[in-house]
């Protein structure tokens, strides 16, 4: 028997598994990756799995902005990394502004930057949050305002002198060697030693050229440097951004590899809208075929759906990703509290759990999915992978949802019944459930606690007044955020017979008033607990790093009045239509209409119904809806006796002779039969996706063509690129002609330039049909029934460029005009010739 146990033990060191697992172990390091490249936690061996955020506030941008606004910094860190906890992030990864903390010779600079980031650090650990360090991002300070000549290495070599020339190698060597062994003063402990850092990647997005063998060099040479410091954690390194190097980066000793995914494109200064589920359907990984790629562990140090505010992606995002491999993925950026009302960190990213609470919400529930969900398991393919486990994702209901035995979370309003009500112990949501009725905007949690009572935390409102995507300023909101008194309403195990509401976070003296279950609230934490059952204080944690009674929130924003509205371009004549608005800052008691104008001198005055917390609306009476134009206003009657008019938000009497403000909204009403304009080069400079793919070579611009009408031209120089073309969202235009659309038969394209193209129409659902068409001088007729199902181009062009380019949904639907969403306008020419394309409009006719 001894013998045979022996044997046994002696086979079970011989396993690689075992002693890397044991080698992890002994070095105090929290994981291992074995030898088929998985990452595994040493303490046990099993499958780890890490998701989170970047957030960058010691640095940069983020350390201005809060500097100029006379922020706190230590303050403001301690209320981003509360929020993150109540996120459940277990993931932190940032590119460390090397040039804020070191000179040119690559000495580590003692400073402000530094002693932030230690801090924020140690702040993290306080809550659990582990951590990969990027020591070097080669960037410079500026974004989004002009670069600080700091006199760093990566000031005088540049990303790409940086990777090439043997000072800058040498300069980094000792940086790195420096960065390693330095002690944050907060933990004690250099980062080699600190058990929450498990794994650093070296360099961030780096732009690789010359030699393919000083490439490898490179990277050995700085994770050389790392380990004369004592690291014996994993080291990854970029294999994305530099696909062409992938071999040479393969062939280092690196033991792992980074990737970033921007499925939607960077900076498009707008919203990008309609169903973006294929563009986060699969990631693509073009290096299995690289010998040494195999085995390695993978990363994604990245990513985000940019330009989209739709709760659904991180999700999906997160199901892609483990199908992939990666064990790691933390999103950029999430938004310091301190300056997201305004968006103004980076314009194409918006995260913030009180300023974007749905989208928050998403992310928790993403981190669910990537800590859940087995690393290279699928979930199939769109549509049928929106429901796998205890998820959902919809598009129609803008929501992301789980729905487990003790947890159930949702982005939006859901109809959901929970799986197992009696045995929920965490919920959190926007809107409302079968568990919760709520008629505020902002988010809330509720945990049970041991005692059988319940925690709820209430975020204030939030409410978007402008397109955060667009042009950024400190002196523009994006969000306005207000603690109104709100309802609630409950439906929870243990407190179907009676409760009590007692008031937790410091300040808070709010007594809700309670009646058959039915209560209002005002932003705080709070204890619920049967009636029979007495409040206790005590020291429980929530999710393990949460107090009873923290709470942190933005203060009320400005009481100054302010209307979100969009009008239409045209609707329909003859028939009534709806005017929504946002209103911001409005009172009980306050009165919203609609002045409406036919230019006679002549007003009509709707009234607008309230539908939500800041929502109005109006019906536009079909009997002012004649062929021509309308124009109108929205008029808020304030506290009683003030009239605020919009646009302009100009105060007084619209109708007295001195009032100077002369702003409309307007809209065309159609004559029946007239086109109805999906595209107009004119109208939609702002909104329309233009794609370009050689960026080097190709290019467009606006110009007038033969009939003095204005034209986007696409020029395309030979190249062995596609061709590209242009996509608008065209849902609003379409359901404005709703009730006349069936008198269209034909989509008319006007344009110039001999070019053969492609006019392909999406839905609801990511069908689309096109049809083939030639461009020529003057005017093409396409009758809708030349329409087939094909193929859709994702754009905005998903980043890396290695990710999938065309989609095809695998359900099967009937074309319908009245569900199309998007038009896309592909040119198909020989990209080997040069050309030059004039595109004026696109248009629905009768005939």
């Amino acid at each position: 028997m001894r013998l045979l146990l022996l044997t046994g033990f002696m086979l079970l060191f011989a396993l690689p598994g075992f002693t890397q697992r044991n080698a992890a172990a002994k070095s105090g390091n929290e994981i291992y990756i074995d030898s088929k490249g998985i990452m595994r936690y040493a303490a046990n061996g099993k499958e780890a799995a890490f998701f989170g955020v970047n957030y960058t506030l010691p640095f940069a941008y983020g350390y201005r902005s809060h500097k100029v606004q006379n922020i706190n910094l230590e303050q403001a860190i301690d209320r981003d990394v509360y929020h993150l906890a109540r996120l459940g992030v277990n993931a932190f990864r940032v590119h460390v502004w090397d040039t804020e903390i070191s000179d040119s010779l690559g000495n580590l600079k003692q400073n402000e930057h530094l002693r932030l980031f230690d801090y924020l650090l140690a702040k993290l650990e306080e809550r659990g949050i582990r951590i990969i360090v990027t020591p070097i991002a080669f960037w410079g300070n500026g974004y989004p305002e002009r670069d600080e000549h700091t006199g760093s290495f990566s000031d005088v070599y540049g990303k790409d002198g940086a990777l090439v020339q043997e000072k800058a190698y040498v300069a980094q060597e000792r940086y790195l060697q420096q960065f390693f062994s330095h002690v944050n003063p907060y933990t004690g402990k250099t980062y080699v030693k600190d058990a929450f850092i498990i794994a650093t990647e070296v360099n961030n997005e780096p732009h690789h050229s010359g030699p393919k063998a000083r490439a490898t060099e490179y990277v050995n040479r700085m994770a050389a440097a790392i380990k004369s410091a004592g690291w014996t954690k994993p080291v990854f390194y970029n294999i994305s951004e530099s696909p062409w190097y992938a071999d040479a980066v393969a062939k280092s000793v690196a033991d792992g590899f980074s990737f970033q995914w921007y499925p939607t494109g960077l900076v498009a200064g707008h919203q990008h809208k309609g169903n973006l589920l294929p563009q986060v359907d699969h990631y693509v990984i073009p290096f299995d075929t690289i010998p040494e790629f195999k085995n390695k562990a993978r990363m994604v140090y990245e990513f985000d759906a940019g330009d989209v505010m739709q709760p659904y992606m991180y999700p999906a995002m997160a199901r892609s990703f483990k199908k992939a491999g990666f064990q790691w993925a933390t999103q950029f950026a999430y938004d310091p509290l301190g300056n997201a009302f305004a968006n103004t960190e980076y314009q194409t990213h918006f995260l913030n759990l009180a300023y974007t609470p749905s989208k928050a919400i998403s992310l928790l529930i993403a981190g669910k999915v990537f800590r859940s969900v087995p690393v290279f398991k699928s979930c199939g393919k769109f549509p049928a992978d929106t429901l796998f486990g205890p998820f959902r994702l919809s598009y129609k209901q803008q929501l992301s949802e789980m729905n487990s035995d003790t947890e159930f979370y949702y982005s939006n309003s859901t109809d959901s019944k929970p799986v197992k009500p009696s045995a929920l112990a965490h919920i959190a949501g926007v809107g409302s459930s079968a568990v919760i009725q709520y008629n505020g905007t902002g988010a809330y949690f509720l945990d049970r606690l041991p005692d059988g009572s319940w925690r709820l935390e209430v975020m204030p409102d939030a409410i978007p007044v402008s397109d955060p995507f667009a042009k950024a300023s400190l002196s523009k909101h994006v969000t306005r955020i207000f603690s109104n008194e709100r309802q609630m309403t409950l439906n929870l195990p243990g407190l179907n017979k009676g409760f009590t509401i007692t008031p937790l976070n410091a300040g808070n003296q709010y007594t809700p008033k309670i009646a058959a279950g039915y209560f209002s609230i005002k932003p705080g934490t709070y204890r619920i607990a049967a009636s029979a059952n007495p409040y206790k204080k005590g020291n429980t944690l929530i999710n393990g790093n949460i107090r009873l009674a923290e709470f942190v929130a933005p203060p009320n924003d400005s009481l100054q009045l302010e209307v979100d509205h969009q009008a239409n371009y045209s609707v329909a004549a003859n028939t009534a239509f709806k005017i929504k608005a946002v209103v911001a800052g409005i009172s009980a008691g306050d009165s919203v209409r609609v002045l409406a104008n036919r230019l006679t001198g002549t007003y009509r005055i709707v009234p607008m119904q309230q539908t939500g917390a800041y929502t109005f609306e109006a019906m536009v009476p079909a009997d002012l809806l004649s062929p021509g134009l309308l124009q109108y206003r929205i008029a808020v009657t304030h506290k009683g006796k003030e009239q605020v008019v919009f646009p302009g938000g100009q105060s007084g009497d619209p109708f007295a002779w001195d009032y100077i403000n002369q702003q409309y909204y307007q809209t065309i009403i159609s004559a029946p039969g007239s086109p109805v304009k999906l595209y107009s080069a004119a109208r939609d400079k702002n909104n329309v996706i233009v794609y370009s793919p050689e960026w080097k070579t190709d290019s467009y611009e606006y110009v007038t063509n033969a009939d003095g009408n204005l034209a986007i031209s696409l020029n395309h120089k030979p190249s062995n690129n596609e061709l590209g073309g242009l996509e608008l969202f065209v849902k609003d235009e379409i359901l404005t002609h709703a009730a006349n659309l069936g008198q269209y038969s034909f989509i008319t394209v006007n344009a110039s330039g001999n070019t053969p193209a492609k006019l392909v129409l999406i839905d609801a659902d990511a069908n689309a049909w096109s049809a083939v068409i030639n461009i020529a001088d003057g005017t093409v007729k396409v009758p809708l029934s030349a329409f087939k199902p094909d193929s859709l181009v994702l754009l905005p062009r998903p980043y890396p460029g290695f990710q999938s380019l065309r989609f095809k949904s695998a359900a099967v639907s009937n074309f319908s005009l009245l569900s199309v969403e998007r038009v896309q306008l592909l040119l198909t020419g020989d990209n080997a010739k040069a050309f030059n394309t004039l595109i004026e409009g696109i248009s629905l006719e009768t005939k």
